[in-house]
């Protein structure tokens, strides 16, 4: 007897972990489409599929399919959100012109506020939350090396949500480690706080993330901004998903060593930011708690001075 085709997946954005999961999915025989804006992205897809290279340099293509506008992809029941967090509106209104009424659109983004910005557009019963510490680096259009093991089964943890089971299904048989919580808030700020400690410094200083970890001003500095952005997590009455941000964020560094994170490959290509999202979130909830937050303040503003400086070059 043939085994039935599994459920298609649609994959909003065409940057690294957006090609990563597309890779790790058609492998497994899951038909995929990735939806997207960028040019040169959307042609080498289409031309020679996702090209990954495993963290061991093993390299191969899997096959997917391409759009650039919503009405190439109506009916679609499943979407993961894979875009920047300032792209997260656009990609709203995209879904809500494609997503069916029993569908569901998972974001796996960094950054806090997209939730509430897809919620906005589609409704609560058709979006989920949930965050992946799997890295990622571009090489090119359509071309990603994995970081982490050879494998890159960097966790996904999932809050609870009614229509998430056939997604689930689909990213397990693409060989993905699927955890779930209750407490979606503390979810997106134990990714926050690590996110805050690790992307803007890796991105002025122009490392990989484990590096931060063999520099021993670059550690203190990662020291001291999971430990501020912690302490506004905790004047917010949230219960982080680790009981220490320090170790925390250092395993996730040390597990991610070679990856360059997303914030520094936009630095490099002088594109915007999701430091607003990260930095700039943290220290807003901070006036908003009367915690101070002066290292992330200077990050956020360091990475913010950056990319304006790149943008007239």
């Amino acid at each position: 007897m043939t085994s039935p085709t599994p459920s298609p997946v649609l994959i909003v954005g065409t940057g690294a972990l957006g090609c990563l999961f597309a890779a790790r999915l058609s492998a497994a025989g899951i038909p995929v489409t990735l939806l997207g804006s960028w040019p040169e992205g959307l042609e080498a897809l289409a031309r020679n599929g996702v090209i990954l290279v495993e963290a061991d340099g093993r390299q191969q293509a899997y096959p997917v399919q391409v759009a650039t506008e919503a009405s190439e992809c109506v009916g679609a029941k499943a979407a993961l959100v894979l875009v920047k967090s300032w792209q997260t509106q656009h990609a709203a209104r995209q879904l809500a012109r494609c997503l069916p009424a029993d569908g569901l659109a998972l974001t796996l983004q960094n950054g806090m506020g997209n939730l509430e910005t897809l919620v906005r557009h589609l409704g609560a019963s058709r979006v989920a939350l949930g965050v992946t510490t799997a890295g990622a680096t571009l090489l090119g259009p359509g071309q990603v090396r994995a970081a982490g093991d050879v494998r890159g089964t960097a966790p996904i943890t999932l809050g609870i949500h009614a229509r998430l089971a056939p997604l689930v299904e689909l990213l397990r048989a693409a060989g993905f480690v699927i955890e779930t919580v209750n407490d979606t808030t503390s979810l997106l700020w134990g990714k926050l706080v690590i996110n805050a400690a690790i992307n803007p410094l890796t991105a002025l200083l122009g490392v990989s993330n484990g590096e931060l970890l063999a520099r021993p001003t670059a550690r203190t500095l990662l020291t001291t901004v999971a430990r501020e952005a912690a302490s506004v997590a905790v004047a917010k009455g949230v219960n982080l998903p680790y009981p220490d941000p320090v170790i925390a964020t250092e395993a996730i560094a040390r597990s991610t060593a070679s990856n360059r994170s997303s914030m520094l490959q936009d630095v490099e290509r002088g594109a915007p930011t999701e430091v607003d999202a990260i930095s700039g979130a943290i220290v807003r909830a901070g006036e908003e708690t009367s915690v101070p937050t002066p290292v992330n303040r200077t990050l956020w503003q360091l990475v913010k001075g950056m990319v304006e400086q790149g943008s007239k070059g």
